[in-house]
């Protein structure tokens, strides 16, 4: 862990809020650092308050190691992506109105954007759980998989990884602005989704152009 993780988080946090993915105190961000710990957004305390010290540090089993806030109550979401996405660096859950929308459908977000495939052929939906629950955790690590990095989480918001924290955020910016736009066509007509071959290939361009 060094102070350069708890920074990001802080800042991250501020920018989630800026970007209008969430309000209040709502929805977190984390970091996995060097030492396999992560800095994740502490509890209850509104984002422009939080400053690097601020910043909580835990373990992947859950135990919290630095900082005197308590950790996110989301922390067992976190440690699950982390353990079954080992290239993933950075996570970000919001609460992002238009994404939000389908989560409470429970309708996955279709690839009719060429853009999706900044995250993956669609963004899927994962089973309701309680939030902060060791289950919703399980659902979520388990409908991203290997093949995606956002997913909605039914009746509640989204959950979008990345290599690094501002990666994911970028990833939860897209899944919002997809969404919208998906929302915008539903209400004028009926949207044709893309081939997948060509959410395919896209999605190997982007991963190619992240890359660089």
């Amino acid at each position: 862990m060094t102070e350069a993780d708890r920074k990001t988080v802080s800042r991250i946090g501020k920018q989630l809020l800026k970007e209008g993915l969430t309000r209040a105190t709502g929805g977190n961000v984390s970091t996995r650092t060097a030492d396999e710990t992560v800095a994740i957004s502490p509890s209850g305390i509104p984002y422009p308050e939080i400053e690097r010290q601020d910043v909580p540090v835990v373990t992947m089993e859950g135990e919290q190691v630095s900082g005197s806030d308590p950790p996110s109550s989301e922390t067992p979401m976190h440690t699950a992506i982390y353990e079954n996405r080992p290239e993933v660096g950075g996570i970000v859950h919001s609460h992002s109105p238009y994404a939000s929308t389908f989560a409470v459908l429970d309708e996955p977000i279709e690839g009719t954007h060429y853009l999706i495939a900044q995250a993956g052929t669609e963004i899927p939906v994962a089973g309701y759980a309680p939030p902060g629950s060791e289950d919703l955790g399980r659902l979520a690590a388990e409908t991203l998989g290997t093949d995606y990095d956002a997913c909605l989480l039914r009746n509640h918001g989204v959950v979008a990884v990345g290599e690094t924290l501002p990666a994911a955020l970028e990833v939860a910016i897209v899944v919002e602005y997809v969404a919208r736009i998906h929302y915008q066509a539903l209400n004028i007509g009926n949207p044709e989704p893309m081939a997948e071959s060509d959410l395919t290939e896209l999605r190997d361009i982007f991963d190619e152009y992240g890359r660089h």
